[in-house]
């Protein structure tokens, strides 16, 4: 057993299904089966419609199987109502995706902010954790901008310290460097794997970009709605690009 299995499950696939379609049923995920443990940042891989986002949505319960459990910090999610998953999100889990999702007509701190605001956390605490996590991404001259005055890097980056500042307990990651050019697709790469490596952050994070999956300490390859290969890697080992 490894290191990471020796920490406890964070989120868990049992044999999550997903169906589309209303008289023809299509099969979008097949029974996955899946263990994410505290600390480990796993890389979902697979050509276009393996269902490797289909499945972040429903770990994230964004969506919702149509068969099968998700299960977070030991909570059944399949059990809760929509209310009850909405909070979880809020509480426990942070996003980030392709597109940054920024409010335009709110500044850089705000943004980063409104999160942690809208789950009851008082302005004074919200904007002081806001500040601090800016602080540490380098982002906090950029604070009193508004997202249109800045680069797609700059835009990435603030969405990723939103996503830290409520402290989660498990951060998704939806191709989070699929709109950058190769220098701000590194530097928000560097951004995840320092969070994991410096305060262990669980991150599960779909990625197209081989040369980043090989860089995470587990690598998970999806092909027509399963699971086609799951391969952890000791971090400080050589890293030896795979296939596909």
């Amino acid at each position: 057993m490894s290191a990471a299995q020796q920490q406890p499950v964070v989120l868990e696939a049992r044999g999550v299904r997903r169906l589309l379609g209303d008289k023809v049923k299509q099969v979008i995920l097949h029974g996955i089966d899946l263990q994410v443990h505290r600390g480990e940042f796993v890389a979902l891989t697979g050509h276009s419609g393996s269902g490797k986002s289909t499945l972040l949505y429903l770990l994230g319960t964004l969506d919702v199987p149509t068969a099968g459990q998700v299960i977070i910090d030991g909570v059944d999610t399949s059990a809760m109502t929509e209310d009850g998953r909405a909070r979880l999100r809020s509480e426990r889990l942070g996003f980030v995706f392709q597109f940054h999702f920024l409010l335009p007509e709110f500044t850089v701190l705000e943004n980063v902010m409104i999160p942690m605001q809208r789950r009851g956390l008082p302005r004074a605490r919200a904007r002081e954790r806001a500040e601090q996590t800016l602080e540490q991404l380098a982002l906090a001259p950029l604070g009193r901008r508004l997202p249109g005055e800045l680069s797609g890097g700059q835009q990435q980056r603030v969405s990723i310290a939103r996503a830290l500042a409520g402290q989660p307990t498990l951060l998704l990651a939806d191709e989070p460097t699929g709109n950058l050019d190769s220098t701000n697709a590194e530097l928000v790469f560097e951004l995840f794997d320092r969070f994991n490596r410096e305060q262990g952050m669980t991150i599960v994070m779909v990625t197209h970009d081989n040369d980043f999956a090989v860089r995470t300490t587990r690598r998970v390859m999806m092909k027509d709605g399963r699971v086609l290969f799951d391969k952890r890697r000791d971090r400080d080992a050589a890293i030896v690009p795979e296939e596909g």
